[in-house]
């Protein structure tokens, strides 16, 4: 593999000593960032005027480039000068299959797909994984789904294509669908308005704009994700604009995305907005509860398949998110991964009444206001006797059982103390408060039956009921 990177190794050089720079990085950095993000880094090959190095997964790849990587460089740098960038594997030790090599492939292997030359962060934004195929359509993103396939299929039968929605319906995963089905036989540049921005006053310091346009206007597909993020930089948006009117007069493709449509974005010239308006210009709508079940079955058919543990969620739970994450694709998402979470943890599917708890930052329930005397009601209706029963001294086991589960439910949602629970059971002691939250809380592991009465009772108390009067 190492031969297939680069020809131009020479043993004859002296290599870099990597424990030196990682003993400089944790001077550096400090031992809680080294220890949690840099000392995973492991150094595969030195070559002529930059290192390859491996990290375990892409998310530990992009936290490191987004936050250290420059600092990384001038440590390096400080051992060997003639080092003027980092270049990342995704190398998986347990899976030689998952070996994911950033490079700067029009250097490399000649693959047409364009970077800014000796920068920094070197990887293409296009993710193999967000093809048109595992798009899932329904009402709400159906138009811009076909409009993305006809752009992709004829180049600059609508240019531009200004694609826009909300945060987290899949507009990224449009245009990265986009760059995916062309950049085989086009050269294709796929980044964000930030990272053009930042590439942008990096030229500038460098007093090289002479390369940055080479490189910006030298291409087939331009994708742009987020140009929103451009307001107010009046300096970037004219070299924006002359990019853009350079790619469309030679017949190239640009495609943007925002979260808003062109009229409503703000602090950006009105030449730009009305270049934008003069393409094709379709939104994605908020979804609805059809593409949300359908988003969160297809993540749980993929999670029975793939999920060595055999986790499961219930479609109960699946009905659940897709009606009351209605927010964002993102969001709902988030949601489907905090419950598998929790299940990993756990090793087991939470209860409706768990599921709220979880989530309860992104639903919009209405909390009751818990206290005893609610709860002694609640129970008293579940069970179907009256309160004056539960409150009684009998000891009949039609009785004990819910006065029980009263107490210990009492116990786990309010804040009162065993002798003021006891007060509210007709001056119980505390040590009768004890025993019955000790009784139900070994029922509960072998008795299924009060474990689902337990999660439903905890639903009705803790939120209101959509139907209840």
């Amino acid at each position: 593999m190492k031969n297939n990177l680069s020809n131009t190794k020479s043993d004859n050089i002296k290599k870099i000593d990597w424990k030196s720079v990682q003993n400089e990085m944790k001077m550096k950095f400090g031992t809680d960032i080294y220890d949690s993000w840099l000392k995973k880094i492991d150094l595969v090959d030195e070559l002529n005027n930059y290192v390859l190095i491996s990290v375990s997964t892409r998310f530990i790849r992009d936290w490191i480039t987004s936050r250290y990587l420059d600092q990384i460089l001038k440590i390096i740098k400080s051992f060997k000068k003639d080092i003027s960038r980092i270049e990342f594997i995704i190398s998986d030790n347990n899976n030689a299959k998952n070996i994911e090599v950033i490079e700067d492939k029009t250097l490399v292997n000649n693959e047409k797909v364009s970077f800014i030359k000796d920068s920094y962060l070197q990887y293409n934004r296009i993710d193999p994984n967000k093809n048109f195929e595992n798009f899932l359509l329904g009402k709400s993103n159906k138009l811009a789904f076909e409009a993305a396939k006809k752009v992709s299929e004829q180049i600059a039968y609508y240019n531009p294509f200004y694609v826009y929605g909300g945060v987290g319906m899949g507009k990224t995963h449009l245009l990265n669908a986009i760059g995916l089905s062309l950049k085989d036989k086009n050269k294709v540049m796929f980044l964000s308005a930030e990272r053009f921005m930042y590439q942008f006053v990096k030229s500038i310091k460098s007093n090289d704009m002479v390369k940055f346009k080479e490189y910006f206007r030298n291409t087939d597909i331009f994708l742009i994700d987020d140009i929103q993020f451009m307001n107010g930089k009046e300096a970037m948006q004219e070299e924006f604009f002359h990019t853009f009117n350079v790619l469309l007069e030679k017949g190239s493709q640009v495609i943007v995305s925002a979260d808003r449509p062109p009229n409503k974005l703000t602090r950006i010239q009105e030449r730009i907005k009305s270049r934008f308006s003069g393409g094709l210009v379709v939104d994605i709508q908020n979804s609805d509860y059809d593409l949300r079940y359908k988003i969160v079955k297809s993540k749980n058919d993929d999670l029975k398949m793939h999920d060595p543990n055999n986790i499961k969620i219930n479609e109960e739970v699946i009905k659940f998110i897709s009606t009351e994450v209605n927010a964002s694709i993102r969001e709902l998402v988030g949601a489907f991964n905090r419950i598998v979470s929790f299940s990993r943890i756990y090793g087991k599917t939470p209860s409706m009444s768990e599921v709220k708890v979880i989530l309860k930052d992104l639903l919009c329930l209405t909390e009751n206001k818990v206290d005893i005397d609610n709860i002694q009601t609640i129970v008293c209706k579940y069970f179907k006797i009256s309160k004056n029963e539960m409150l009684s001294p009998r000891r009949s086991r039609y009785l004990v059982r819910p006065r029980q589960t009263a107490i210990y439910l009492s116990k786990m949602l309010t804040s009162k103390s065993l002798p003021e629970i006891g007060r509210y059971f007709a001056n119980r002691d505390h040590t009768t408060v004890i025993h019955s939250v000790k009784t139900i809380e070994k029922l509960k592991k072998v008795d299924n039956e009060l474990n689902l009465s337990i999660d439903s009772l905890k639903n009705k108390i803790l939120y209101k009921q959509e139907n209840e009067i």
